[in-house]
């Protein structure tokens, strides 16, 4: 095994984080928008869904798997096809400047960066793209592909609240089999479900934070910045 090697670690957010939307509700306001899915059941649920995310009451299994059963009608091209353009579309005039100039600072230290979402892989992993941030540096909630079909199940727990230092404790058992330790942490979240990420953190930065973590933010005295477009 190779000799530890002492790096930063730099965890962003991605929704009201890294873009100034929710990408996994953009996601299905684009299906519904192209006559993919029946408009008036599925905008009443993603509406549902995404209400009790910000009330932060939503069961992330439950809504995962409600997000992924479109994706068991299409074959993986078409569903690629789809995503393209959707990000080209709806995502891209979304991404924040100032997010792009801090994910930027990081990678220009040599600092690692992980994308660490409540979204699903499907949609993450092709966004996290466009940051310019490798698959392999992606926790997202992961949904299930069996003979090149995605199956409507999760192959593991939402990456959702305290969900995202389950996934983030086994990826850096991975990066230590690799002999990849981190000496300082950061991450940068917009939303209370992130606490349990924050409180972990060495540095937490609250960005354009919603109600309740800007009155912890400021109880706390950390860092809170704006990067609303």
């Amino acid at each position: 095994m190779p000799a530890d090697v002492a790096n930063s670690l730099a965890l962003f957010d991605l929704d009201h984080t890294l873009l100034d939307v929710d990408s996994d509700y953009l996601w299905g306001e684009y299906i519904v928008k192209h006559g993919l899915v029946d408009e008036a059941e599925y905008r009443t649920a993603n509406q549902k869904f995404y209400e009790q995310y910000i009330e932060g009451t939503l069961d992330a299994r439950e809504y995962n798997e409600f997000v992924a059963q479109f994706l068991t009608t299409l074959p993986l091209e078409r569903l690629h096809d789809l995503r393209e353009d959707y990000i080209k579309y709806e995502i891209e005039p979304h991404m924040r400047p100032k997010a792009l100039s801090a994910l930027r600072h990081h990678l220009d230290a040599g600092h690692d960066v992980v994308i660490i979402s409540a979204t699903n892989n499907f949609v993450v992993s092709a966004i996290a793209e466009r940051f310019g941030i490798d698959a392999a540096y992606v926790l997202a909630t992961p949904l299930e592909i069996k003979e090149n079909r995605y199956t409507g199940k999760l192959t593991d727990r939402p990456n959702f609240q305290d969900g995202k230092l389950y996934h983030l404790e086994k990826w850096l058992a991975a990066q230590q089999d690799k002999g990849v330790t981190y000496d300082k942490t950061y991450a940068y979240s917009d939303s209370k479900n992130d606490l349990p990420l924050l409180e972990w953190a060495d540095v937490p930065v609250c960005v354009t934070p919603d109600e309740t973590l800007h009155a912890h933010a400021l109880a706390h005295r950390w860092a809170v910045e704006d990067w609303a477009i």
